[in-house]
């Protein structure tokens, strides 16, 4: 797969692959830009941390998925 706008893969960060079993993973997203949405469509958990619940977002995959660009543009559009 050929990086472009809508897909962009860094096989030399330090980090890479973030998630295992992925054949490809779009860094373009390396930071989650639905991690804010209370309900957003990635697997997540609720976890506690010192004290409180936080998101976790480890198991989830959503934002690498090169098929999921458009509707992460989507939810970042209709985002109030």
């Amino acid at each position: 797969m050929e990086n472009n706008e809508h897909f962009f893969e860094n096989r030399s960060c330090k980090y890479f692959p973030c998630h295992e079993g992925m054949e490809h993973i779009n860094c373009l997203f390396c930071y989650c830009p639905l991690y804010a949405m209370e309900h957003c469509p990635g697997t997540y958990t609720m976890i506690a941390s010192e004290g409180r619940l936080v998101k976790s977002c480890m198991e989830c995959d959503f934002p690498h998925i090169p098929e999921n660009y458009d509707i992460i543009i989507t939810l970042l559009s209709h985002k109030k």
